[in-house]
């Protein structure tokens, strides 16, 4: 998972249970999985939730800046959310 194209995270979901999140991009797709656990295997996400996008976009522009991604990712990322999103106003 340390592979420029690879970010990952972790959160709580709305019960309080743990959950790792990482994102691969492979060409001009984003691609989600999450785990509950560290040894269990990684479970596509088909449907991300939009706080899941708006992490995914400021850790894309913190790449940015430190030159490990190109900017035209972070202005895909902003295009899918409004794609799929309208209503967040990214």
């Amino acid at each position: 998972m340390s592979a420029k194209a690879e970010i990952s995270w972790k959160t709580r979901t709305p019960e309080g249970e743990r959950r790792e999140v990482y994102v691969h991009h492979v060409g001009a797709e984003w691609r989600f999985y999450q785990r509950q656990r560290r040894f269990d295997p990684w479970q596509p996400l088909p449907n991300p939730a939009l706080e899941d996008w708006l992490v995914l976009l400021d850790a894309v522009e913190r790449r940015i800046q430190r030159r490990l991604l190109r900017p035209d990712d972070a202005a895909q990322v902003r295009r899918t959310i409004r794609e799929r999103f309208p209503e967040a106003g990214v």
